[in-house]
């Protein structure tokens, strides 16, 4: 693992970082000149800036503004798009659609980037998902596809006990496990520790168990 941290999240539906989550990032995040954001929905041009102006006030309410920050879709060039990721103190991927964000991350070469990278690194539900070594496709395979390999650790967010998508995770668990996250909580991996902030739960050969210390190794 390059990365200074690396910050796996469910969603923020309050659009606040907690007290918990924001000192962790403000610990870690005290060079901030540049944030860039790859979206998970590259062809909607509003929707991205509406998003990354959102997401980040909710860095700037914290005291942790950044002097500038771009945002990766389908209006930049691959060269462009490298160029960014190499310059960013912090890397923030979107929420959306899982499969739109790997192919504008593959198509723009940027897996590579980063994996290389030394920035702190979010993720964000459908971002959090492809940070993982693999990803959990809940919608027709019911399989494991390729993620970035960031870490070693699968995540599936916005878990309730009642969620649509469990009986497709409890199938695909058996091919390894997955952590399944509350809206609100945190996965933060740096230096070979592994630590969780709010409701985390594991499925695992279809059993969902509660969260324990992790053997799961670091990337």
């Amino acid at each position: 693992m390059n990365a200074k941290l690396l910050g796996l999240f469910s969603g923020f539906p309050m659009h606040h970082f907690s007290d918990e989550i924001a000192l962790v990032l403000r610990e870690n995040l005290l060079r901030r000149e540049k944030l860039v954001f790859i979206s998970a929905w590259p062809a909607d041009y509003v929707q991205n800036d509406d998003d990354s102006d959102g997401m980040h006030e909710m860095f700037a309410e914290r005291g942790m503004a950044f002097a500038e920050r771009r945002v990766i879709d389908r209006r930049m060039s691959a060269a462009d798009g490298v160029k960014q990721v190499r310059a960013a103190d912090c890397i923030f991927l979107m929420g959306g659609d899982v499969t739109l964000q790997m192919a504008l991350i593959r198509d723009l070469g940027l897996s590579s980037e980063l994996q290389a990278s030394n920035a702190v690194i979010l993720g964000v539900s459908a971002g959090a998902m492809n940070m993982g070594r693999y990803v959990a496709e809940i919608w027709e395979s019911k399989a494991m596809y390729e993620g970035l390999g960031l870490t070693d650790i699968t995540v599936k967010g916005h878990y309730t006990e009642d969620a649509w998508f469990i009986p497709a995770l409890k199938e695909i668990s058996g091919i390894r496990p997955v952590a399944v996250m509350e809206d609100e909580s945190a996965i933060f991996i740096k230096a070979g520790s592994v630590w969780k902030l709010g409701n985390i739960h594991w499925i695992d050969n279809g059993e969902i168990r509660d969260w324990f210390s992790l053997d799961i190794p670091d990337m």
